[in-house]
C-alpha cells in the first residue's frame, strides 16, 4: 500500500452530495491506508442503538476478520480512545488475529453523534508495524476523520429524514384523496370513510396507503364507475 503524507487534505474535499454514506466511508478508509505507514488494511466500525457493524473496509483481512466483531475496535469505540496491539501473538485478548495473518493492530475511537460512536482500525502484517510516529499520525488522521464522518452522518441522516417526510406527506395526500372519493360515493363522513379504508386494508393484508392508491387508480381508469356496494 502506498502511504501519502498529504492524505489528510482530501478529507476536506469529499462532497457528501456526490456519493452515498457507505461510499464516503470507503473513501475515508482508503485515505487512512495512505496516511499511516505500516497499514495493510483498514476498517471503520460504527456502534449505535442497533449494535455494532462494519461500515467500511479496505483489504480482505479487514473485511473477513471484523465480521466477528471481536477486537480492539469495539473497545476504542466504547472508550473513544486509542487501543494498540503491538503484537497480536502476545496479546491474549484477541489471539485469533495472529493466526489470521495480522501481526499488529491500532484502533482509534471516532465520536460521531450523541447516539453513535465508531473506530478506525488499522491492521499491520508483522508485529510492531506501527511505531510511535505511526500512532501519532493515526490519531491525527482520526481526529480529522471524526469531524468528516460526524458531518456526513448528520448530512445523510437529514437527507433520509427529508425523504421519509416527503413520502409520508405523499401517503397522507393519497389517503385523504381516497377518503374524499369514498365520502362522495357513500355520502358519509371522514371517519367512516377512513374506517372503510382500514377495513379494506385488513381484508387484503395491504397498507392503507396502497389501498388508497389502488382506489384512486381505479377511479382514474374508470371515472364514471358506479359507487362501491361494499
Amino acid at each position: 500500500m502506498t502511504h501519502d503524507p498529504t492524505a489528510f487534505a482530501p478529507l476536506g474535499l469529499l462532497r457528501f452530495s456526490e456519493t452515498t454514506f457507505d461510499a464516503f466511508l470507503d473513501r475515508v478508509a482508503v485515505l487512512a491506508c495512505q496516511a499511516v505507514p505500516g497499514t495493510e488494511a483498514v476498517s471503520i466500525t460504527l456502534v449505535g442503538e442497533s449494535g455494532a457493524h462494519i461500515a467500511a473496509a479496505v483489504g480482505d483481512i479487514a473485511r473477513r476478520l471484523d465480521e466477528h466483531q471481536r477486537g480492539p475496535g469495539l473497545e476504542a469505540a466504547a472508550s473513544l480512545s486509542t487501543v494498540s496491539v503491538p503484537d497480536t501473538g502476545a496479546d491474549s485478548r484477541w489471539g485469533h488475529w495472529a493466526a489470521a495473518g495480522v501481526g499488529s493492530m491500532l484502533s482509534v475511537g471516532l465520536p460521531v453523534s450523541a447516539a453513535t460512536t465508531g473506530a478506525l482500525t488499522l491492521y499491520g502484517g508483522p508485529p510492531h508495524a506501527f511505531d510511535g510516529d505511526s500512532t501519532v499520525r493515526a490519531e491525527a488522521f482520526a481526529g480529522y476523520a471524526a469531524v468528516a464522518v460526524a458531518n456526513a452522518h448528520m448530512f445523510y441522516g437529514a437527507t433520509l429524514l427529508a425523504s421519509q417526510m416527503q413520502a409520508a406527506m405523499h401517503s397522507r395526500a393519497v389517503i385523504e384523496q381516497a377518503k374524499g372519493v369514498i365520502m362522495a360515493q357513500r355520502r358519509c363522513g371522514p371517519d367512516e370513510a377512513f374506517a372503510r379504508l382500514t377495513k379494506a386494508s385488513q381484508a387484503s393484508n395491504r397498507k392503507v396507503r396502497d389501498v388508497a392508491a389502488a382506489l384512486i387508480g381505479d377511479l382514474a381508469r374508470n371515472p364514471i364507475g358506479t359507487p362501491d356496494k361494499g
